[in-house]
């Protein structure tokens, strides 16, 4: 019996010949577009909401706004925009004034400059390092022989310290840069606000997870190898 629980990321077509993709297109056996269209329906039903419907409508349109040359035709577009830009761009569609800017103590620089970007652009930004509050690793169970300073006090990284503070002061928007993982998780969990990504934390690649990806066939090919 095949397996049909939704595998999208082991497809074998190309993108132009799915049936996600066109209405005469292919569909693996395990296609959630053909295996559970009331699931997709009910999906689709949330567009319906106002709120919903218009967030959906702007990033559409934000993504759309960030090729050009789209009248030479698809084969044709290029990009034409930096994320960071976009981030801004979104929020002044979305009549958003108020951001928040949660990030790991380990891009405090580059914090520094996204926050001077934003308030550039005229947006009031609130801002919350990882380690907010100083809360000890010991309230987790974390002995000082566990800390990444071995032997020393060491505030826990606090992500849902920094969700509440935002939460309390009612940002619109909030943009997270290098959370921990498992810490962004928290922090996407506990955060009232819609929220996106900036950047995230790969301490080996310099904050660039998809170099392992692009080297899978020769420098990475070790993660090819089973566990």
């Amino acid at each position: 019996m095949e397996n049909t629980h939704p595998q999208c990321a082991r497809c074998p077509y190309p993108p132009q010949d799915r049936l996600c993709h066109n209405e005469n297109g292919k569909a693996p056996p395990f296609c959630p577009t053909a295996n559970h269209p009331e699931v997709l329906q009910k999906a689709v039903r949330e567009f319906d909401k106002p709120a919903i419907r218009n967030f959906a409508r702007e990033a559409s349109l934000q993504e759309a706004d960030g090729y050009a040359d789209r009248e030479l035709g698809y084969a044709r577009t290029k990009p034409l925009k930096p994320r960071l830009l976009e981030i801004a761009e979104f929020a002044e569609r979305m009549g958003y004034r108020k951001l928040g800017l949660v990030f790991c103590l380990g891009l405090a620089a580059e914090a520094r400059k996204v926050e001077r970007f934003l308030t550039s652009w005229g947006f009031e930004v609130v801002s919350g390092v990882c380690k907010i509050g100083r809360a000890s690793k010991e309230i987790l169970g974390i002995g000082f022989d566990q800390n990444v300073q071995i032997g020393v006090f060491e505030a826990m990284c606090n992500p849902i310290g920094q969700a509440m503070i935002l939460n309390h002061e009612k940002t619109e928007f909030n943009v997270m840069m290098g959370l921990c993982v498992g810490h962004d998780s928290l922090f996407l969990k506990y955060a009232e606000a819609p929220c996106t990504v900036f950047a995230v934390k790969d301490r080996l690649l310099a904050h660039n997870p998809l170099a392992c990806i692009y080297t899978l066939d020769s420098y990475y090919r070790v993660l090819k190898a089973p566990k």
